[in-house]
């Protein structure tokens, strides 16, 4: 059985997938697109159910690219039921998009999530009026709690064996003539078409552009008729009729017994979202997370790889001088050091930005900051991205594509690979943080803070456009469940060890391989012009090479090139704060440059790489004259 999700931000939609799924999930691309789904197969009951969670829409007529794929996978995929969530605190808002998805006559389930939400706000919502009144079965679920959850996918089963498609409900009588009218039109045209005829009619009534190329031609005079009737554009007919009908369904079958009394989290938003305490939460909030991944990296670190430096040793006598024995000890090295190194600073990383993310907190950032980025010359959506670009830029880059003009999408796309990502972030708390001093760590995120608003503002005086106000939808604050994030952290995790580990133990043997053939010298002579105006040893030329294909690499290569893990016995404060400023600003890593190609095109992607190595040399020289 196939089963599809879908609902609008931040109905706990994710919140269901995960705990349907857990970390047995897969991201895949709708085809032809950057656009992200989810899916994953899971059994219950006896039954193996093949999920998919499509991204978060708000309705099915949206010019967003993310929506436009979820609409078009519903109208041309094959699937069993859909089931729709929505946040039952805001009924009315969230049946406007159940009202779309009955047109597609598909067996649906509705899911009321985020009841405990809309009992703190004292609403009581009758679920079988509900259910009587649009014909599908409505469960009642607290998603992040697990409840519920059973419930729904019992209702699912019932769903696709008694096909339950549900009642499509009528607009007004003038609207609902106009309509049938439409569709007798479109039978005469055509009788090939695959879209539900009422669907089809109300999107050709709505102006959509996706669907005028089907059947538009000849219907000018039906809208007209319809404009005439409300002395209004169509498409706001379709859309105040869909609004007027969901809000009625909303209070008839709800009531607000009490009125709701400020919640907590009302209490602590007073605080968080403060004009003035607000940015100073803020600051102390993201000191304490780095403080923290420092302080945890730093204890762990110094006893696993002494560890495994004694283990080293034992291993070797096992291969014979010469080559093989270089090439265990780069492989070695490699494995080691993606434990010792890598891990006790991602780790806790990636679970204290999981615990941001599912608290709610991330979201109440971007509002935080949405002044700031209109300063610099960006909208304030791309808030999302940068913020996103401390986790990996890869889909920091792909995030762009929910700002509307290709002005803001290009600018962000490119200066969000500035930001430095938990690979980067692993080199500046191995070098700096670990052998300068926390205090110089935080100097280097204050420096690209700096080139980065700088940077914005100096791209935004080429545009004279100007960038709209953002409007974010904030959601409440939410314990999140340790299970979930656990499985998120590893879901995340994954990648560094199925790409990134293997690419350290290739990259070592290699660069040991190398060093045992005396070959790195040449290639350290060739990569003279960046070392030596950085005022870097000449061994870290390969270095900086082989970091372009992760980030990672570079401080473990840093250590097999220098031939010592105490990087102060051959270089000075001065010179790591120039590399490590040059490499957490220079070429992003391969598959980052892969999705900036992708999402602003060749030109773009180049101009960007040229930026990112200018503002690196200039950075890189200005450390070493300074530090």
């Amino acid at each position: 059985m196939k089963i599809v999700l879908i609902g609008q931000p931040n109905c706990g939609k994710s919140t269901i997938f995960n705990h349907l799924a857990g970390y047995k999930a897969i991201t895949s691309n709708f085809p032809g697109t950057t656009v992200k789904f989810h899916e994953s197969r899971f059994r219950l009951k006896g039954e193996e159910i093949h999920c998919v969670d499509l991204p978060g829409s708000y309705s099915l007529n949206s010019p967003e690219p993310a929506e436009r794929e979820a609409r078009r996978f519903l109208l041309t995929q094959e699937y069993d039921v859909i089931v729709n969530i929505l946040d039952a605190s805001l009924l009315g808002r969230g049946l406007e998009l159940t009202l779309e998805l009955l047109e597609l006559e598909k067996p649906m389930v509705l899911v009321l999530n985020m009841m405990d939400e809309a009992e703190r706000k004292g609403i009581v919502i009758d679920e079988k009026k509900l259910s009587q009144i649009l014909g599908i079965p409505v469960v009642k679920t607290i998603a992040y709690k697990g409840q519920g959850l059973t419930e729904m996918i019992e209702a699912v089963m019932k769903a696709k064996a008694e096909n339950l498609k549900g009642n499509p409900i009528s607009f007004s009588r003038d609207v609902e003539e106009i309509i049938s009218e439409v569709m007798e039109d479109l039978k005469r045209k055509s009788n090939a078409i695959n879209i539900p005829l009422r669907f089809l009619a109300i999107k050709l009534l709505e102006r959509d552009e996706e669907f005028l190329k089907l059947g538009g031609d000849g219907l000018e005079e039906f809208r007209k008729k319809l404009e005439r009737r409300h002395e209004r554009p169509s498409d706001l007919v379709i859309a105040s009729e869909r609004h007027a009908l969901a809000m009625n369904i909303a209070e008839g079958v709800s009531k607000v017994l009490t009125v709701p009394k400020p919640s907590i989290g009302d209490r602590v938003d007073d605080w968080l979202l403060h004009p003035i305490f607000g940015y100073v939460f803020l600051i102390f909030i993201f000191l304490g997370v780095f403080m923290t991944i420092f302080q945890l990296g730093k204890f762990l670190e110094e006893p696993l790889i002494g560890f495994f430096d004694s283990l080293e040793e034992s291993f070797s006598r096992f291969f014979p001088e010469g080559g093989l024995r270089a090439l265990f000890q780069g492989a070695y090295q490699g494995f080691s050091s993606g434990i010792g190194i890598v891990l006790p600073y991602l780790l806790p990383f990636l679970f204290l930005l999981s615990l941001l993310e599912d608290s709610g907190y991330l979201p109440r950032v971007a509002f935080l900051v949405d002044s700031f980025m209109h300063k610099i010359g960006l909208h304030g959506k791309s808030v999302l991205p940068f913020v996103l670009g401390y986790g990996c830029s890869v889909p920091a880059v792909m995030a762009t594509r929910i700002l509307e003009s290709e002005r803001d999408r290009v600018l962000t796309a490119i200066l969000v690979t500035l930001v430095p990502c938990s690979a980067r972030m692993i080199v500046i708390l191995g070098l700096v943080s670990y052998f300068l001093g926390p205090f110089y760590a935080l100097t280097v995120y204050f420096i690209n803070l700096v080139v980065i608003a700088l940077s914005g503002a100096i791209f935004s005086k080429f545009y004279k456009e100007v960038t709209p106000g953002l409007i974010l939808e904030v959601p409440p604050y939410r314990f999140p469940p340790l299970k979930i994030t656990f499985k998120k952290v590893w879901f995340r995790l994954r990648e560094f060890i199925g790409i990134a580990w293997p690419l350290l133990v290739v990259g070592s043997s290699v660069l040991a391989f190398l060093q045992h053939l005396r070959l790195e010298d040449f290639l350290n002579k060739v990569f003279l012009c960046i070392t030596y105006p950085l005022g870097l040893p000449q061994e870290l030329g390969v270095t900086l090479l082989l970091g372009i294909l992760r980030k990672e690499l570079t401080l473990l290569m840093t250590f097999q090139a220098l031939g010592t893990r105490n990087v102060l016995e051959v270089m000075t404060p001065s010179q790591v704060m120039s590399f490590v400023l040059f490499v957490t600003f220079y070429v992003p890593c391969v598959a980052t440059l892969a999705a900036l190609w992708k999402e602003v095109g060749y030109r773009w992607a180049l101009k960007g790489i040229g930026f990112s190595l200018f503002v690196a040399f200039f950075m890189g020289i200005l450390a070493r004259l300074v530090f």
